[in-house]
């Protein structure tokens, strides 16, 4: 059987060892590295994570949810945003915003937010953005219970039908035009009959029922509202802003 001279086997066994030993600081180098590129992006998701948790907490207090809405906050690193006190951009998404304490509530099915450099007051009380827009989904069934008619998508876009019974006779179908008003609401206008006869009886009630607009609760202090659009869905209301303003207290007071 062959046998390696001992002064080769010798040979071999140091060279091994040799590039064992130069190995060695090269792999705590690359543990060093890795170290310090995963230690900080780990404690930048545990801050994100705590401040969007802590963000979800106070909308949900402000707006009055049930649930508690999903907020994202954008950009890299969170934690310098945070040392600056200024978040640069959060995304926010509620559902069921109620409308307490309004003649004719309609609540806000859906709500979703961009704001843009989002602040802390010094003692806590309100959260103020520089900047938003926010798009508001309002349901058939929550505007049919605010007019108390039954409401559907209407006949071309801007417009809604309204169907109503009548205390003699077949009920009436109508199509009335919304539009956005002064103090974020939604106005009712131009209804048109397109379905069975209206009295002057019925004349008079839809008169009452569309000419006060719908006013939108628990909206922000700082957002106006631009538009309203139809869907088949529902109504879409979308506001925009600056210096838009939150605080705990904005649902008790309505």
């Amino acid at each position: 059987m062959y046998r390696p001279h001992p002064e080769y086997r010798d040979g071999f066994d140091h060279r091994s060892d040799a590039t064992r030993t130069h190995r060695q600081p090269l792999v705590i180098a690359l543990a060093a590295l890795c170290a310090l590129i995963l230690v900080p992006v780990v404690v930048d998701r545990v801050v994100a994570a705590r401040v969007e948790s802590g963000t979800a907490e106070a909308f949900q207090e402000s707006m009055g949810t049930a649930t508690r809405p999903e907020v994202h906050v954008r950009g890299v690193p969170v934690l310098t945003q945070v040392a600056s006190g200024t978040l640069r951009h959060v995304d926010i998404s509620a559902h069921d915003i109620p409308a307490d304490e309004a003649t004719r509530p309609l609540p806000l099915t859906e709500l979703d937010l961009e704001l843009d450099d989002l602040r802390k007051s010094d003692n806590g009380s309100e959260a103020r953005a520089r900047s938003a827009e926010a798009t508001a989904r309002l349901s058939y069934t929550d505007v049919s219970n605010a007019l108390g008619l039954e409401v559907s998508q209407g006949d071309r876009p801007g417009r809604i039908s309204a169907r109503t019974a009548m205390p003699f006779g077949d009920g009436i179908t109508v199509t009335v035009r919304v539009s956005a008003a002064s103090g974020n609401r939604i106005a009712l206008e131009d209804f048109r009959v397109t379905s069975g006869a209206l009295p002057n009886a019925g004349q008079v009630l839809l008169d009452k029922i569309f000419e006060q607009p719908i006013e939108l609760r628990n909206i922000p202090d700082g957002l106006r509202l631009p538009s309203v659009t139809t869907s088949a869905d529902g109504l879409t209301a979308r506001f925009s802003g600056t210096s838009v303003t939150f605080r705990p207290d904005d649902a008790a007071q309505g």
